[in-house]
């Protein structure tokens, strides 16, 4: 592992900065080092993680003075270690409005230019043997999506919408103000177009000039083999439509398994029990074993003790996109005592026990051995 960097050189300040000058120093490097900003940059995201680290204890005076007196080894392990930034939640548009100032900079930018779609989450329940071997699914999804009668203008012929005549397009009004320090330009979303631009003077009477409705969508989904518990799949562009032509969404679907009525899975691997009569374990026999691949003829050893188990390799839950590489299938044995016994079977039983000795008995042999050096001590 490498070295720890310290804090405040990761944030480029002095150990002396006030938490204003935290928080800038901070704001600066989660803006450069976003990892939307950086995609598939390992070393940005190392940057972006190593900054909210240093941030998380910094910002936190209690955390700050624990590793002012000592060190990294004075936080680490704490609580305070370990940071990937899930807990910040940064917002983007929050991040950039910080730098584009409180006089609505940050509001044009997002107004002028194309948004992504927001993003859609759908459930999916799957039976065991579904998520185990994959499957083909059809699902329906209800979202927003773009006006087919105006095909996203809002307009009722089709056309695109006027440029709103109060804001000249720009989305945003500018104010003057009067304050103590002399007059200040402030600039709030256009009242006219909500901060849109343009303006619809004959509005579709589908979507009453909004653009989009609710629409539902048939989507053909493959689920890979091997899927697990609560995985996400990713299906690009099938999220609700971006503004100002910006692009759709994403769909996540969110798998949930069934529980199966013979089988329990963990990871790669399945489980079950098989319970076995007395002659069986004693003597040993040809077992069938269950697997999701249907019935396993398995060699049960003569002598098998209660709950021992057995592994039958590659008979287990395939790995996801790796080709006839599958994990194990792991059973365990449980001895059923027979019940309802009638006269003939408990005599015959008897003098079985009585050809029995401690040679046969191993474990039961031990114990006594054991209790009887206990009290002769």
């Amino acid at each position: 592992m490498p070295e720890k960097r310290d804090y405040y050189d990761v944030l480029g300040v002095a150990r002396t900065a006030t938490d204003d000058e935290l928080k800038r120093a901070y704001r600066k490097l989660a803006k450069q080092y976003h990892p939307d900003l950086n995609p598939d940059n390992k070393e940005a995201e190392a940057k972006f993680k190593e900054a909210n680290e240093a941030y998380a204890v910094l910002s936190d005076a209690e955390k700050r003075q624990v590793y002012d007196q000592y060190g990294h080894a004075g936080v680490d392990g704490q609580g305070f270690g370990g940071f990937d930034g899930s807990g910040f939640d940064i917002d983007l548009e929050d991040l950039f409005g910080s730098f584009f100032g409180g006089f609505g900079g940050s509001q044009r930018r997002r107004r002028s230019g194309p948004q992504r779609g927001a993003n859609l989450k759908y459930r999916m329940n799957l039976d065991f043997m579904e998520a185990a071997f994959g499957v083909e699914r059809q699902i329906t999804v209800n979202k927003e999506d773009h006006c087919d009668t105006c095909k996203g203008t809002g307009t009722r012929d089709g056309s695109a919408p006027d440029r709103c005549p109060t804001c000249n397009g720009s989305g945003q009004v500018n104010q003057r103000q009067q304050t103590l320090f002399g007059t200040v330009m402030t600039s709030r979303p256009c009242p006219n177009c909500g901060g849109a631009g343009t303006f619809v003077k004959d509005p579709c009477p589908t979507c009453n000039g909004r653009g989009r409705h609710q629409k539902s969508k048939q989507l053909q989904v493959k689920i890979p083999a091997g899927i697990n518990e609560g995985e996400m799949l990713t299906v690009r562009g099938e999220g609700e439509p971006g503004s100002q032509g910006g692009p759709y969404g994403d769909l996540y679907i969110e798998v949930h398994i069934k529980q199966h009525p013979v089988f329990r899975r963990d990871g790669n691997n399945t489980y079950c029990e098989i319970p076995i009569t007395f002659p069986q374990a004693a003597l040993g026999c040809e077992l069938e074993v269950p697997t999701i691949d249907g019935p396993h003829t398995f060699h049960l050893k003569e002598g098998t003790q209660p709950n021992e188990t057995f592994t039958i390799r590659g008979k287990g839950i395939p790995y996801v996109n790796r080709n006839n590489i599958r994990g194990d299938h792991i059973f365990r044995v449980i001895l059923e005592v027979p019940r309802h016994l009638n006269e003939s079977q408990k005599e015959q039983l008897r003098q079985f026990d009585q050809t029995c000795s401690d040679s046969n008995y191993s474990k039961r042999g031990s114990f006594f051995s054991k209790l009887k050096d206990l009290f002769t001590s």
